[in-house]
This record gives C-alpha cells, structure tokens and sequence, in this order.
C-alpha cells in the first residue's frame, strides 16, 4: 500500500483528488495539509510514502515547501501536482530535489503511475513538455539564463504578473502583502532589464510561459 500525504490549499480540491486516487487499490490518503507548513509538520507524524502538493499555496508554496522537507528529510519523495503548464515550472521543481511533476489536467490513470513511480524513487514527468525538462535537467547550461536568475518567488510574481494578474491579486494569491509582491516585481523588472508590466507580458510570452492570448 502506497501511504500518500496530500497538500493542496483548498478542501473540495482535495476531497476530490484523494476519491480520485483512492481508486486505485494500492493507494491510500493517510494525511492532507493545506499548506507548506501544515505539510512539514504532517510528513513528520504521518510518514508518507509520497507526498503529492500543489505549488501555488498560502503561508508557504509547494517549491519552498519542498525544499524545506527535502532538507529535513532528504528521503522525501514528492510529487508535484499542479495547474501550471509551463515546463520551468518542472524544471524548478525537479532541480529542487522532487521526483515528478503532473498538471492537474492529467487523466486518473496517469496520476496512479506517477504516484507508483515516485513510491519506487523514479522521476515521472507529464508527457506533455517531459522532452523539453529532460533536455533542460540534463543541459550544463540552464535553458533560459535570464529566468535562471530569477528565485523561486520571484519566478512566481513573474508568471502571475505575466498572466494579467494586478499586484493585488497576485498578493492574495500568493499570500503576501502588496508591499512584498512590489518589492518582487521591482527585483524582476531589474534582473531581466524590463520597464514595466507590459514588457513582462511580451517577455513570457517570447519564452514560452502564457500563449497569445494572454498578451495585450
């Protein structure tokens, strides 16, 4: 039986994937956290086999979240399961130390073998984009120096503001105070010579990370 400890900030979210993945017979929901810190201290008493969490979370998001239990228990095997397409995401997330990486658009049959994968200590990767992280995880060079620069935060103010998302909701989204989310913004703008939201908009969409649409 595969022991599953499940971190997503929001309960239907949650009722739902745990009926989802308790489909399979070889896996089990023993505990849920709602975010990074609930996850740290449910990993300790629940010692799961895996833990499937969502990135985009209040108080603390899955990235550091991850980094956090990997450094506490380097045995840690996570899977991350999320909303975001975008393959620097994965790239992140992987180089971070966590074994996979599905989009929450992903069939049940799939999320079954990422979770078998990650319990047996491989990487699972959506087929969607894994030729692309793969070549990106295995390059001497990171694939987008400029992104590369870019913290974990930073990266997520970077994407909610390329997707159209004002500083406040950006805050709301992520957690923090307006003031935080400027200072973020202020430090993107700078490391990647950028001027303003516009040319966010334009460079995400040059490298990849919104569609046309998403571009005024």
């Amino acid at each position: 039986m595969i022991r599953v400890l499940l971190v997503d900030d929001h309960s239907l979210v949650r009722a739902g994937l745990r009926r989802v993945m308790e489909e399979a017979p070889d896996i089990r929901v023993v505990a849920e956290a709602c975010d990074g810190r609930e996850a740290i201290n449910a990993f300790t008493e629940a010692s799961p086999d895996v833990v499937v969490m969502d990135i985009s979370m209040p108080e603390m998001d899955g990235m550091e979240a991850a980094k956090r239990l990997l450094s506490l228990h380097p045995d840690a095997r996570i899977l991350i399961l999320t909303k975001y397409r975008e393959e620097h995401y994965a790239v992140r997330t992987m180089r971070a130390g966590c074994l996979g990486y599905l989009t929450k658009g992903s069939s049940t049959k799939e999320l079954h073998n990422a979770i078998r994968a990650v319990a047996q200590g491989r990487r699972f990767l959506s087929e969607e984009g894994k030729d692309v992280v793969n070549l990106q995880l295995l390059s001497a060079r990171p694939g987008v120096a400029p992104l590369e620069s870019l913290s974990d935060r930073e990266f997520q103010v970077f994407c909610l503001l390329a997707r159209g998302q004002a500083l406040k909701e950006v805050a709301v989204t992520l957690g923090l105070s307006r003031k935080t989310v400027e200072t973020y913004r202020a430090r993107v703008l700078q490391k990647l010579c950028l001027r303003n939201n516009v040319d966010i908009c334009h460079f995400a969409f040059e490298h990849g990370l919104v569609d046309s649409r998403t571009v005024a």
